[in-house]
Parts: structure tokens; sequence; C-alpha cells
């Protein structure tokens, strides 16, 4: 081999390796862009789903408070004696559950109040009301003798009524709400009314909640 050709020849394969070396920079750029397009794109569908599981978390299953709707009070029996009165108490109602995870009540009382003082006291037992249900819930319990002298009577009513006294009965009910079986929130319900009752027989008048 003639000289010039051998180093033509040494020439050619050194410079080889750094023309492959430059072909695979060329080819590792492409794939580079490539994969950062990918995770861009996956980020972007990971925010959009992350979005729209909020958007019907907050819709959908958002905790509600449940709904207390007070039916019925009555008196079934009543004695007023010396300017004080005793009597047996009654009050009907019924809870919804709007929410669509199990409420579990386990806090719940019913007071009734006469001029701001506590004259009557019952526990509501601890429950279970299902998703989208109502339950229908029934209290009675005696009041013990108190006078009237707390407060003043009306005698707004018919003529034929004679006096009658105002008092304010408050249930109160609170618990949890478990949604999609991982999320436990504290929920509370609550229903204030007030009953006029006629001194002269105990008859309920009416009541505004």
């Amino acid at each position: 081999m003639c000289p010039w050709a051998w180093v033509m020849f040494h020439f050619a394969t050194s410079i080889h390796p750094s023309s492959h070396s430059n072909t695979e920079r060329a080819m590792a750029k492409p794939e580079n862009r490539t994969n950062l397009a990918s995770c861009f794109v996956a980020t972007v569908f990971l925010i959009f789903l992350l979005i729209v599981v909020f958007i019907v978390y907050f819709t959908v299953f958002k905790p509600q408070y449940p709904k207390i709707a007070v039916s019925a009070i009555q008196i079934p029996s009543f004695s007023a004696t010396n300017g004080t009165v005793n009597f047996t108490f009654s009050q009907y109602a019924s809870v919804r559950n709007p929410n669509r995870g199990t409420f579990s009540h386990y806090d719940s009382s019913l007071q009734l109040l006469y001029y701001g003082r506590q004259v009557g006291f019952m526990f509501v037992p601890a429950g279970k009301i299902a998703a989208g249900r109502t339950q229908y819930m029934a209290a009675t319990f005696t009041v013990q003798s108190f006078p009237l002298g707390l407060g003043p009577t009306s005698v707004d009513g018919p003529s034929s009524v004679g006096p009658t006294m105002e008092m304010e009965s408050r249930i109160e009910m609170a618990g949890r709400v478990r949604v999609l079986h991982l999320f436990s929130h504290h929920v509370e319900a609550k229903a204030q009314c007030r009953v006029a009752i006629a001194i002269n027989d105990g008859s309920v008048l009416g009541f505004r909640c």
C-alpha cells in the first residue's frame, strides 16, 4: 500500500467514531423531545382528572346537613295547680338524610325550655339513617312541676281560650357521614319550635318552627 493511501485509511478510521457519536446525539434529541411531550401530556391529563374529581365530589358527594321537620306536638296530660304546671310532652319529627352516605347520629337530644330555662330533657338514642332516606322519630317525656312565674303569660288568642304560655323545643342531632367509604365528615342538624299552650286545659294552640 502506498504511503499516502495508508495515511488516508488511517485518517478515515480515526474520524469514523466521531461521526458515529454525532449521529447518536442527533438521534437522541428527537427522543428527548418526545419524552418531554409525553410527560407534558400526562401532567395535563392528571390535572384535568383531579379537577373532574373535585367537581364531582363537591357537586354530588359534598356532605350536607340532615333536615329535621317537626310534624306534630301534643300534650297528652296536663295539670295546673297553685301557679305551677306539670305535663307530658310529645313531639313527632322526621329526619331526612340528603347525603349519598349513611348518617350515623350519636349525640342527639330534645330540650324543652320555658323563657330560657330548661324544664324538660331527653336523649335521642343513637342510630343510622341510610343515604337519601327519611326516618320518623317520636319523643315523649314528663315535665316536672315548675312555676308559671318564670315569665309572662299571653292572652293574644280568643277570650274563650284564656291565658296561654309559650315554650320552646330544641332538637339537636350530631353525627358523621361517610362519603365513598373513605372520608368521614361531622354534620349537625337542629330544629327549634315555639309552642303556645293553653293554661286552662293544656291544649296545644299552635307551634312555629
